[in-house]
C-alpha cells in the first residue's frame, strides 16, 4: 500500500514538472508571436489587448501592462497615453501612471493633452483622448520590455464594452520617435 502511494505521489510531482516545462515554452512562443512591431513612421504602439497583464483586486493601483518589442536603432521617443473617455475634460485617473524601461521612470497624473477626432479605437459614448507622460531613451537597439503601472489596467483590458460604468479606460501606450 505504501508503496502504491509512494509511486502514485511519484508520477504526480513529475508530471506537474513536465506540465509546468511545457507550459513556459508555449508562454514563451506566444511572447514571441505577440512582439509589438514598428509603425512605418517610427513609432510603436503599445495596445492594451496585446500586453501581457497582472491584475491585483486586493491593489488595482498595482495592476500592470507588459509589451515586448525590438528597436532598431537607438535614441528618443515621446511617450503618450491614449485613453478612451466620455469625459474630455477630467479623465479621473486616481494614481499617477507609472511607465518603466530599464533604469528609467515616468510617472504622472494623465491629463487631456489631445482629443483625437473620428478615431475607429473607440465607439460612442467615447472618445479618444492622448496624455504626453515625457520622453524614453533607448541607448541602443535590441529587445526591451515596457512596464505600465495604473489601476485601469484590468483583466478585460481595452475590449470592454461601451457600456462599461468607467467613463475612462487606459486603450495603449503610443511612441512617437523625437526628431531634431
Amino acid at each position: 500500500m505504501k508503496k502504491s502511494l509512494l509511486v502514485l505521489s511519484l508520477g504526480l510531482v513529475v508530471s506537474c514538472i513536465f506540465s509546468t516545462c511545457t507550459n513556459s515554452k508555449n508562454n514563451h512562443l506566444s511572447e514571441e508571436q505577440n512582439m509589438v512591431s514598428q509603425a512605418n513612421d517610427g513609432s510603436f504602439h503599445l495596445k492594451l489587448e496585446e500586453a501581457s497583464c497582472y491584475s491585483d483586486q486586493d491593489n488595482p493601483s498595482a495592476n500592470t501592462a507588459e509589451w515586448v518589442f525590438v528597436v532598431p536603432n537607438p535614441g528618443s521617443y515621446k511617450v503618450w497615453l491614449s485613453s478612451a473617455t466620455t469625459d474630455t475634460v477630467r479623465l479621473n485617473y486616481t494614481n499617477k501612471v507609472k511607465i518603466s524601461l530599464l533604469d528609467r521612470h515616468l510617472e504622472k497624473v494623465p491629463e487631456c493633452d489631445k482629443i483625437i477626432k473620428d478615431c475607429t479605437d473607440v465607439s460612442y459614448p467615447y472618445f479618444r483622448t492622448d496624455s504626453y507622460m515625457g520622453s524614453l531613451y533607448f541607448p541602443e537597439s535590441g529587445e526591451y520590455n515596457l512596464q505600465v503601472i495604473s489601476e485601469k489596467i484590468t483583466s478585460g483590458g481595452a475590449d470592454r464594452s461601451a457600456t462599461s460604468t468607467e467613463n475612462t479606460r487606459l486603450m495603449s501606450l503610443i511612441l512617437e520617435p523625437l526628431t531634431r
